[in-house]
């Protein structure tokens, strides 16, 4: 069974940093992109950042290239999103989610097959 867990979100104060951790299992994680999407209320998920199967390419939105890292670790079957200079409009449910196999658009959520819970973040100004 796939399963994807997200944690580490929270409340922080503007400035501020996070890091999220997706714990996965259920999969050969080594054969897998990975990406992380963010949702507002009321609104669609949107592509925040994304690893390739290796971890040697990373992609991400404009909104956070500079300050949001990508990274995953092979050996315990997890990826992280490294979160700095946090703003207020990085609020909101950040979701971790595996890329099909051979998906060519990183971006699109419709190229991710299964996906975590969702964890809250929270910037206040």
């Amino acid at each position: 069974q796939v399963q994807l867990v997200e944690s580490g979100g929270g409340l922080v104060q503007a400035g501020g940093s996070l890091t999220l951790t997706c714990t996965t299992s259920g999969f050969t994680f080594n054969n897998y992109g990975f990406g992380w999407f963010r949702r507002e209320t009321g609104q669609e998920r949107k592509f925040v950042a994304a690893v390739n199967w290796i971890g040697t390419t990373t992609y991400y939105a404009a909104a956070v290239k500079g300050r949001f890292t990508a990274s995953r670790d092979n050996t315990k079957n997890t990826q992280h999103l490294q979160m700095d200079k946090l703003k207020p409009e990085d609020s909101g449910v950040y979701y971790c989610a595996r890329r099909r196999i051979g998906a060519t658009d990183y971006t699109a959520p419709g190229e991710y097959e299964y996906w975590g819970q969702g964890t809250q973040v929270t910037v206040s100004s």
